[in-house]
């Protein structure tokens, strides 16, 4: 359930009831019905409506906070706002991305940091939860596979092993953009550039980026006998969401 307390800050003297309705019921029970809309899709409701009411003003900043929060990223918030353009006018959308452009300024990472975005990783879209892209850095057969791979905000691979019958497993160089490492049966742990994560074949886990921000990171295949990847369950979206 989203904790909101704005209402009560501001208004709690002057309009204890409204300030009530505001942070217990609309932010309290209608935004924590997740599983009837998401909070990407009520964000982006929201946002489109307050467009085309021409309200674009301290609230439609903090909707448009949220939204990125929620997972809307740049490109879709531009496209959102193109959209609504022609149905809520040209003036009120010109208004909206001034305030976007602020807001996404710093979207970090959506470049693939320094080493390139790469291709929209298609191969292994199927085990992906949102868009990842992938640039090589070495030719595989020829030395270490390594490569460059980012995540969308939101975006995370499905819980996986890689196996070998001896060495294997995987090194994660963290290289840009904020994102998440977790092992089966453990909390997950924050990723930052810089951050070095060594798996070992036979371990469950995923990695990917937090919800609100692009994630990079170098993953180098570490040489072994009868390598392999087993794909298994996407991530809980539920406590995806939960982590902090």
């Amino acid at each position: 359930m989203i904790k909101q307390t704005a209402g009560r800050d501001q208004l709690g003297e002057f309009a204890p009831k409204f300030a009530e309705l505001n942070d217990d019921i609309l932010f309290g029970e209608v935004w924590s019905r997740e599983g009837v809309l998401s909070l990407k899709t009520r964000s982006i409701l929201t946002v489109t409506v307050l467009v085309s009411k021409g309200l674009i003003d301290s609230s439609f900043q903090y909707h448009l906070a949220s939204a990125k929060k929620n997972g809307v990223t740049r490109d879709e918030m531009a496209e959102i706002l193109t959209h609504v353009a022609f149905y809520a006018g040209w003036p009120n959308a010109w208004a909206a991305f001034r305030m976007a452009v602020e807001v996404y300024k710093d979207d970090a990472g959506a470049d693939g940091g320094i080493f390139g975005l790469g291709a929209p990783n298609e191969a292994y879209a199927q085990y992906f939860v949102g868009k990842s892209y992938l640039r090589p850095l070495t030719v595989p057969g020829e030395t270490v596979f390594m490569a460059n791979v980012t995540f969308e905000p939101g975006c995370r691979n499905n819980w996986h092993i890689h196996k070998a019958t001896s060495g294997g497993g995987q090194v994660l160089l963290c290289a840009g953009g904020r994102g998440w490492y977790q092992e089966w049966g453990q909390e997950a742990r924050k990723l930052n550039p810089g951050d070095v994560v060594i798996i070992p074949a036979g371990v469950k886990h995923w990695h990917g980026a937090a919800k609100d921000c692009w994630f990079s990171h170098v993953a180098v295949e570490c040489p072994g006998e009868n390598t392999a990847n087993e794909w298994l369950e996407s991530v809980n979206d539920e406590q995806y969401r939960m982590l902090r």
